[in-house]
Parts: structure tokens; sequence; C-alpha cells
């Protein structure tokens, strides 16, 4: 192995999982380092964060933060996405996409405070993460240095992580027999690894933490109401929530009828597919009721080109491109359509799944009046006919002009 520059100070998020488990000592193996902070941004991953100070320090950090993001991660994060209506590859809610850039700009913020010379994760090197991680740190800190273990280290596999735990007595959150990798945020839970490598192995139900099957979902359907503002969700059947309680409230609603559970197949940014179980009840239920209500009060031209702007966006999350110049433009776009975006959505549960049955806006561009198939006195029938010669005028000429040519 290559000499190693010697750090005195390291900042490393942390989650207490398998990975960042062993890199504390490896930390201090491997490059000698004094101090390892370790930072966990709290996202609502809810018992995983349980004892995960003590934990910490037990493992060989000489400091370590638990800092609440979960209301910043819901109001500057997840609603602007969930605003432009971006999924990636049209139906991944970027759960952990998004989670990674604040939790790597409140990296860095400590990494200042402490003057550290150096910030670590412990995304693998076939991953999206560690781009996610790194460009944040390059757009807000491009002083400090990165560590990344899995593109140094000499552990080839999960198995030679758990091995390498358990020589140093460490305990770690999962074994050899059920070895998934799992992502949780109050946004979703996601499952990578093990039997689901196999795109034909269809999930096991003991998969899901969060979500009920369709099967095991009531037999009768959910009805309620998302009252939006400005394109945010303030309230459900009338009563006000804050951001936090109102996305644990859908993900409940969501989770009881079996609504959404994803199962994709995605084109990872460094060039591979990789297979993932996404459980997204609440985020499946916004993302619908958010989308069912732009029909109605945006114009055709601002919503057609909004589409493009929503799988731009997607794409610019998804590859870690959360602090560049066209991410601040694109929202600032969303921002001026959802001006309009206020009323109410009515929505059905029901095994699985999630629809919009009613919407209603004191924006609402649809008119009873010109859209009827009934009389009415607002629409001349005969107007058409100008408009379809005018509008087809390009074809009848270009017909005429290839006549007998073509």
């Amino acid at each position: 192995m290559e000499t190693k520059k010697q750090y005195n100070k390291v900042v490393l998020a942390y989650s207490g999982g398998l990975d960042t488990s062993i890199i504390i000592p490896w930390l201090k193996e491997t490059y000698g380092v004094k101090d390892v902070i370790a930072v966990c941004g709290d996202v609502g991953q809810g018992k995983e964060l349980d004892g995960l100070y003590e934990k910490a320090l037990g493992t060989g950090a000489s400091d370590a933060y638990i800092e609440d993001l979960t209301e910043e991660f819901i109001t500057d994060y997840v609603y602007p996405t969930m605003q432009a209506d971006a999924m990636y590859e049209g139906k991944y809610l970027l759960g952990t996409s998004f989670a990674r850039p604040i939790i790597a700009k409140r990296l860095v913020e400590i990494a200042k405070e402490v003057g550290a010379d150096a910030i670590c994760h412990g995304a693998t090197g076939k991953g999206n993460d560690q781009v996610r991680f790194e460009l944040t740190v390059k757009a807000l800190a491009p002083e400090l240095d990165i560590i990344a273990p899995w593109r140094i280290w000499d552990i080839k596999s999960r198995e030679e992580e758990i091995e390498y735990a358990q020589a140093r007595n460490i305990p770690v959150p999962v074994d050899k027999e059920h070895n998934y990798s799992m992502d949780a945020n109050i946004w979703h839970l996601s499952h990578e690894g093990a039997d689901l490598e196999d795109p034909w192995n269809e999930p096991k139900d003991d998969l899901y933490m969060i979500c009920k099957t369709p099967e095991e979902a009531p037999d009768k359907p959910c009805y309620f109401t998302i009252e939006f503002e400005q394109g945010i969700p303030v309230s459900i059947d009338g009563q006000k929530y804050s951001p936090v309680e109102l996305v644990t409230k859908l993900n409940e609603l969501g989770a009881e009828n079996g609504v959404g559970i994803d199962d994709l197949v995605e084109n990872r940014l460094v060039g591979m597919k990789s297979r993932g179980v996404y459980e997204n009840p609440g985020g499946r239920i916004l993302y619908t009721a958010h989308a069912a209500l732009e029909t109605l009060t945006l114009d055709k031209d601002t919503m057609h080109y909004k589409e493009g702007v929503a799988t731009k966006f997607a794409e610019l999350v998804y590859d870690g491109k959360w602090f560049c110049p066209l991410r601040e433009a694109l929202s600032a776009f969303v921002a001026e359509t959802q001006k309009t975006v206020t009323g109410t959505v009515r929505m059905k549960l029901y095994k699985g799944n999630c629809k919009h049955v009613g919407l209603k806006s004191p924006y609402s561009l649809y008119s009873e009046e010109f859209a009827t198939f009934g009389e009415d006195e607002v629409y001349n029938h005969k107007d058409a006919e100008g408009f379809i010669n005018l509008f087809g005028l390009p074809l009848k000429v270009r017909a005429l002009a290839l006549k007998d040519k073509i």
C-alpha cells in the first residue's frame, strides 16, 4: 500500500451502520488520525439513532454530533423536489439522493468549526452516494480533503467488513444471514443487495419494514384530503400539521394501505444498473396529489415545459448536483410556477393503489362552461373551422407540393 498522508482531525459521516462502524478504527490504523469526529445527520432515521452517540465514542471517536436536520430536510430539499415533480427515471422519488447534500452540508459546517483536515464518508466506489457527498464538499469547502475508504482499503465485500468488525469487537447491525444494504429517513426506506441482486427474485414479504403489502392492506378504501398552499402541503382533512408531522401522518396512511412500494432497476451515475426496493408511502401520496393539483392550476405551456424541467431536475439531484447553478435556477423557475398551486386534493388509497378522486382550487383554470358537452353560450363551434385550416396549413401545403413526387 502506498504511503498515506497523515491527518490530525477528520470529520466522518457516521451512521453507526456496518461501513462507518469500522471506518473509525480504520482511519486511526491507516492515517494515524488523532481525532475522528463522528457526525450523524438526523433526517428521520428513527430508532437507528438510539445509542449512536455512545456507540461512536465506544468505537474510538473522540467526539460525536447527532444533528437534527429533519425539518430542514423536508422544507429545503424534499418539498422543492416534489414541487418540481422530479422523479428519477420516472419512478424513483430520490429518497437517498437529496438526503446526502444536506448531511454533507452539515459535515462541512462542523469540519470548519472544529478545524478538521478532511471529511470521510463510507460510500462505496460502485455507488452514487460517493458523488453526492463529494460534490457537496467540493461546492462548499474545496479546501478540505476527502477520504473514501471503499476506494482505498483492501476490504472487498460486506462479508469481509463483518469479519473486520468482529476481529475488533465492534458490534454491527447486520449479519451474514440478513445482509441487505438499507438507507432510511423520514421520506423513505431502501433495500439493496443479497437476494435482490437477481432481478428475477420477487422481494420477500418479510423484507418490508414500513409498508404492509397490498395483500395485507384493509379491504376498505381510505379517503382523505390534502390542502396545498403554493405547492406546499399544509393540512390533512382540514387539520394543519408541521412539515415533519404531515409527512409522518401520510407515511402512516400510505403504509397501512400498502402504498409506496417500488421495485426498480435503475441506472446508477457510475454506469451500472442496480436493483432496489423502496418503501415511500407518504412520498408517493404527496407526489400524486401535487401533480394532480397542477393539472387544475397550471396553464398548458407552463405545465408541458415543466415536464422537461422535472426530468432534468431529477437527474441533477440523483447525480449529486444539488449545489450547482442549474439546480438553483430550475428551483427558481419551479417556485414561480407554484404561486397558484393552491387548493385541495381528495385522495383514495386502496391495496397499494394511490389516486386522486377530487380537485378544487381558487386558482382553477378549469371552466365547466367551456368544457361541457352540453349546451353553452360561450363557445362558437364555427370558430374551430378557421383554426383547423390555419393549424393544418403546413401539412396541406406540403402534401400539395409533394403530390405525385414521392
